[in-house]
């Protein structure tokens, strides 16, 4: 049998040095917190506050704001989420997030976790723990823990968790960043997979590494047939020639809570007259290359105008008019009298 010898190394969370053996040392649980909070210090300004359904409670210190090792989350994807946004202490359009969670929980066969106004409150709770007005809320529902295989009959939940984390958006001379886009080499997913939000991200986090190796803020991916599909995680849409404001067909996407929004508004723009529709419909690579605008549509980019597509210039190189009235429109639609706004901070 190989034996490997006792090794001194320095403590990466400290200045003493530690004797190991082997891989690591077998450490005392005050040991152990104690390295978490120096390797995890500085996140304060990043991680706010996090509710645990093992605990029924919520905690701001992010050393303990964890998943357990056997949890379905962590060892196979297993599990569905919902990323929102509060802005200046209201909660964005949370109903429409927390349907989309049920939906998704029911494509991969498992139980919300409790019910709808119980979850909102966990959120707004959570929030407010966190302390911060401005921020992003990740909502992870696991199929539970106490399970290290691929069965999920063997896992004990589901489990909620609920992560309240800092916003930043995409912001360059006080205005929304325009964006550089292309398609994508990574194949999309079908459509059982691509319609339900769950954790298993790997060919989204594929897309993003593409557009970061490309030099670009997004990359696209094409459906089977050719047409367009969906981001990373943002959906996209163009304005057509005809002034037609378009969104893909929904099979091979994630339908957006932002972009299902701001379609909704934009029937404002048709019903005056300044566009001449607003759907979904299937959209060639012919007619991207060809739209007068291109749209990215998502919680942190809201409506963010494309200005090159495939190195090219889209329409004159410039953020076109329809995107600023698209961007005000759901704008105005987080104001303090709008209907989709929860009050978080009392």
């Amino acid at each position: 049998m190989k034996t490997f010898p006792e090794s001194e190394a320095t403590d990466n969370f400290s200045e003493r040095k530690i004797t190991t053996t082997g891989s690591g040392s077998t450490l005392e649980n005050s040991e152990w917190l104690a390295r978490l909070s120096a390797a995890r210090a500085g996140l304060s300004d990043t991680l706010y506050a996090m509710y645990s359904g093992l605990t029924g409670g919520i905690t701001t210190d992010p050393a303990l704001m964890n998943i357990p090792a056997d949890d379905h989350l962590p060892q196979r994807g297993d599990g569905v989420f919902e990323s929102l946004k509060c802005l200046s202490g209201q909660l964005y359009n949370a109903d429409a997030h927390l349907a989309r969670l049920e939906l998704s929980c029911q494509g991969i066969g498992m139980e919300p976790p409790c019910p709808r106004a119980e979850l909102a409150q966990i959120i707004c709770d959570t929030i407010r723990a966190g302390g911060k007005r401005d921020c992003l809320i990740r909502v992870l529902v696991s199929r539970g823990t106490e399970n290290m295989g691929i069965d999920p009959a063997l896992c004990k939940g589901p489990v909620i968790y609920v992560i309240v984390y800092r916003y930043t958006a995409r912001i360059e001379n006080g205005k929304l960043k325009p964006a550089r886009a292309a398609l994508s080499s990574v194949p999309i997913k079908p459509p059982q997979l691509a319609t339900i939000k769950t954790c298993n991200y790997l060919p989204n986090v594929l897309m993003k590494l593409e557009a970061n190796q490309r030099g670009l803020d997004f990359v696209i991916s094409i459906d089977p047939n050719g047409n367009l599909g969906e981001g990373a995680t943002e959906n996209v849409g163009i304005l057509t020639r005809d002034n037609e404001l378009l969104m893909p067909a929904p099979a091979f996407v994630l339908s957006g809570t932002t972009a299902r929004r701001a379609l909704e508004l934009a029937q404002q723009l048709v019903a005056n007259g300044t566009l001449k529709a607003a759907e979904h419909r299937n959209i060639s690579q012919e007619q991207v290359a060809q739209a007068k605008e291109i749209f990215i549509f998502g919680t942190t980019t809201d409506v963010t105008p494309v200005i090159e597509w495939e190195g090219q210039p889209v329409g004159d190189g410039a953020p076109g008019p329809i995107s600023e009235k698209l961007l005000n429109l759901l704008r105005n639609d987080m104001t303090p009298q709008s209907e989709t706004l929860t009050e978080v901070f009392e």
